[in-house]
């Protein structure tokens, strides 16, 4: 009786001593600074003759126009090997990440057509990127630089009913992280 009554003594003062109405401190000068500094690179940006966004400052390409010349990587139905018209994408892809994309991670985001259950096309996404990943491994990316995802057939960029269609959402996409 005695060990239920002051576990509950304890339980109450740590649900009491728990909630605070204190506001969390807010270090107004160092939001101040980095709106400052996000605006400064903002009015950093031009635009090129050749269409493309070129930071005045670095004279490099930003993460968005290097991640759009990324190829993407289309498998066959029901597999996850990279095929030889495919390697060239991935040789693209080892050269944008030793040059233009060295400074970033990247992540594979491997996907999936609609056939097949939710179990097995997460793992076949996860399976396809992890293709990719020990591809441009093997040319020279290091990699504690790579993180994986599967999104599985939950993010189809074609919704037909069509062999076309399914084709283009069986892929592993590149995305740079920061």
């Amino acid at each position: 009786m005695k060990s239920i009554v002051l576990s509950s003594v304890v339980t109450a003062l740590l649900v009491f001593s728990g909630c605070s109405d204190k506001k969390p401190a807010v270090d107004e000068k160092a939001q101040t600074q980095e709106v400052v500094q996000e605006v400064a690179i903002v009015e950093t940006e031009t635009v090129a003759t050749d269409d493309s966004m070129v930071n005045a400052n670095a004279g490099h390409l930003s993460m968005s126009q290097i991640e759009s010349k990324l190829p993407t990587i289309y498998f066959a139905f029901d597999k996850y090997n990279i095929t030889s018209d495919m390697q060239a994408k991935v040789d693209a892809a080892v050269e944008l990440g030793k040059n233009e994309a060295l400074q970033y991670s990247v992540k594979l985001e491997g996907n999936c057509d609609e056939w097949g259950s939710d179990e097995y096309n997460f793992a076949l996404g996860l399976k396809r990127a992890n293709a990719v990943k020990q591809a441009i491994v093997a040319e020279g990316i290091d990699a504690s630089r790579i993180a994986m995802v599967s999104y599985g057939e939950s993010n189809p960029v074609c919704t037909e009913k069509t062999q076309e269609c399914w084709a283009k959402n069986r892929r592993v996409d590149f995305k740079l992280l920061p």
